[in-house]
Order: C-alpha cells, then structure tokens, then sequence
C-alpha cells in the first residue's frame, strides 16, 4: 500500500504511516506526538493479544488452545496493516494472523531473548480511522473464534509543551504530569471510566472517548509527550499476574471505538 495517506476536511487534517497515525492537525495545530521527538519512537500503536509484559512468564501465555508466545504488549505490532479502502476523510486497514504462525520478534535479540512470536487462534483486526470535523474517530473491529481470550490497549501519544504543567482529568480526579511520570514503566492506570480529558494551559485542550475499554493507563517518560491509553484490563492488577484467564472472551466479532477530539473550556 501507499506509505502515506492524507485524510482531509475544513476543520482538520489526518497523516498516516502503514496504518500508524503520525499526525492530527486541528485549526492548524498539531496534537500528537512526534515520532521523532524525545520520549517514544512511535505515535500509536495497538497492544493485542496481550497488554503488558510477559517477560517473567517465560513470554508464555496459557490459552484453552494451548501455551502461546507473547512479548510485551502482544504480537499485533510485529504484523504489518494491508489498506483496504480509503476516501478523502477515512481508512480502512487489516491485519489477519493464522493461528500458531511463527512471528519474528523485533526486539529480539537486543531486548528480548524471544526469538519468535504465535498466537493460538486465528484473528482478523480492522483500524478503521475517520475525520469527523475538528475530531478522528478510530474503530477497531476483532473478528476470532469465538471464545478466544485477549486484551486490547490502544496507544496514542499526545505533544506537551514540555513545562509539565498539563492536568489529565477524569469526572472524579486530577493527575499531574510529575504523577504519571512517577509511576514510571509500570503506567498510571485509571480504571472504570471511558472519558479522560488532557488539559493544557496553552494550545487545544482534548477530549479522548471511548467504546468497550472501559480503562486507562497513562504513560511517559519525558514532559514533551504523554500516551492516553484506553485498556480492556490494567495488566498489573493484583493478583492478576498478566493472566489471559482475567481477558475479554471473543464474541465472534467484537468492536470498540476511540474518538479524540478537540476540548473547549
């Protein structure tokens, strides 16, 4: 596929890399992240099968349909978006995995001993990205068989002015961006909510809604960014030990939806 689409209406301006949304301009102003800035080498990704790490775990993962191999944050990253469709204000892109199929490992052998990466069930995963006004929306679409355990994280990064005087608010809470990065690795997590709002003292303030993930975790390890992560499951939860037993049990075809959108206040 094309390495670039340009998605366009009045108010605003999508750019996407191979499926990876690099760029959204509102009233001429750039909200996320740069991937060539300080902080993170990406703007979003998607965290699939498996959110968190596995690394303690022997990057195993025990399923119904037997003992899958994971690293952090799942196999879904390794695999690369086919385009679909497209039109000037939307994009349809798709991954397809067969079950048990050997995935190299990009972070091996720097920064995992895993070499190669398999899933026990087969799945489809749909990214459908659409400008909406001064807002994009993000739909994901998880076709498997029924009954397949997983997690689901998406991960976008938000530009920061670098003078961590940001608020990230929810209905009942306020958290500070020297809290955020505090917790360090193990992200801030916020849990039972599908509304998270980043609140900035110059530039666009914005609004992130969700569908179905129902959490949150909050990431950075710099002041010039921070990534809003709307989670099927907090992965460090007590006594949960990254247990896919604790995952979302496959529909058959399950949906989840992510708006991020400009804030006024």
């Amino acid at each position: 596929m094309s390495a670039t689409i340009l998605l366009k209406n009045c108010y605003s301006s999508a750019t996407i890399c191979k499926g990876e949304l690099i760029s959204f301009i509102v009233n001429n102003e750039e909200l996320m992240h740069s991937k060539d800035s300080p902080g993170w080498n990406a703007s979003d990704i998607e965290m699939f099968p498996i959110i968190g790490p596995t690394k303690l775990n022997d990057f195993s993962v025990d399923t119904p349909n037997g003992v899958a191999k994971q690293d952090q944050h799942g196999l879904l990253r390794e695999l690369n978006y086919q385009l679909i469709s497209s039109d000037k204000t939307s994009a349809v892109f798709e991954k397809k995995y067969k079950k048990n199929t050997l995935i190299k490992n990009s972070k091996f052998p720097k920064k995992s001993t895993q070499e190669n990466l398999f899933w026990t069930y087969d799945f489809i995963f749909r990214k459908i990205i659409s400008l909406e006004k001064s807002a994009i929306k993000i739909d994901f679409e998880i076709i498997s068989d029924k009954k397949m355990p997983y997690m689901l994280g998406y991960h976008p990064s938000f530009k920061l002015s670098g003078f961590a005087d940001e608020i990230i608010k929810t209905k009942n809470k306020e958290i500070s961006l020297s809290e955020i990065l505090n917790v360090g690795s193990a992200a801030y997590k916020v849990l039972n909510t599908n509304e998270i709002n980043l609140i900035k003292k110059e530039g666009s303030s914005i609004k992130i809604s969700t569908k179905n993930f129902d959490n949150f975790m909050l990431w950075t390890p710099v002041k010039n960014m921070v990534c809003i992560e709307p989670i099927t499951q907090y992965p460090l939860e007590k006594n949960t030990e990254n247990s896919i037993k604790n995952s979302r049990i496959s529909t058959g075809k399950d949906l989840f939806s992510v708006i991020i959108s400009t804030l006024y206040i």
